[in-house]
């Protein structure tokens, strides 16, 4: 936090920033692996910071969270046991459990502490966190997939950070092959993928690399996010033996729970890429 009440993240390669004015920082440790903040802003509620990059907020991570989860469960026909790498704070992890026909989940998380925290500071993403269905575990996740049973999963979420340090793993060839393979006939594999604005080469080295695991099919949608780069994120699906295309459109229309970004046509549209993406992606 600068001097004079703002935070600001700055993407120096791209040349650009964001600034979220504060009013006070009310956190501040450094963990086994990375230094985790919080701090009440004026008005985007709670900050998260890991090492100095915002990871969530009160206002915006509905949106991050719900696309994380609905797209890939909703076009699997029958997410019974889910597999989540990552997802410290639990807000994944709570719209899964949002699917009645979820029976098992598992969270691997490395750092314990994220979670610890945002149990403090953000309890209404930890609200699921007491379900009888999830099952916490903090310990790597590579390892998890690479140990875990042949089709253990029908659908895997891979909700990391940036992919650099412990994170650098879960983009690439040989994780996913673990994850083609722990996953069932019909599972699907989403991960978050970054800007497709400032990281097109990162989105097209996915691609490659589930193609090269064998994936049958493999696409990434689209979603605002205005407090990462560029404002603008995005996810990455592979389907093991089935084609992407098409979803459980009535359950979703008719699903028993709130959402306040995703629906239906948000699914549909999610799929759509700008057209230098297409080309890059060709």
């Amino acid at each position: 936090m600068r001097k004079d009440g703002w935070y600001t993240e700055e993407w120096a390669d791209q040349g650009s920033a964001i600034s979220l004015r504060v009013k006070e920082k009310v956190h501040d440790e450094q963990s086994p692996y990375q230094r985790i903040e919080i701090y009440e802003t004026e008005t985007f509620g709670t900050l998260m910071t890991l090492d100095g990059l915002v990871m969530v907020t009160d206002r915006d991570n509905f949106v991050y969270h719900e696309m994380m989860s609905h797209p890939a469960l909703f076009t699997h026909q029958s997410p019974r046991r889910v597999l989540i790498i990552g997802g410290g704070d639990c807000g994944t992890l709570r719209e899964v459990l949002k699917h009645d026909e979820v029976e098992h989940v598992d969270q691997v998380e490395l750092d314990e502490r994220v979670t610890r925290v945002a149990e403090q500071f953000f309890p209404e993403l930890c609200a699921a966190n007491d379900d009888p269905r999830a099952h916490l575990h903090f310990q790597d996740g590579i390892r998890w997939v690479a140990e875990a049973q042949p089709g253990s999963y029908d659908v895997i979420i891979v909700d990391s950070t940036d992919p650099v340090g412990p994170a650098a793993g879960l983009f690439g060839k040989a994780f996913y092959t673990d994850c083609h393979r722990a996953l069932k006939a019909d599972g699907i594999v989403v991960g978050q993928s970054e800007s497709p604005l400032f990281h097109t080469t990162l989105i097209k080295e996915m691609h490659e690399a589930l193609r090269g695991a064998n994936f049958l099919d493999v696409a990434t949608i689209h979603f605002p996010q205005c407090t990462y780069p560029s404002g603008w994120w995005s996810a990455t699906l592979a389907r093991k033996d089935a084609t992407l295309a098409g979803f459980r459109e009535e359950a979703c229309r008719e699903r028993s729970f709130a959402t306040r970004y995703y629906n239906a046509g948000i699914h549909q549209a999610a799929f759509a890429s700008p057209e230098f993406l297409f080309k890059t992606l060709l």
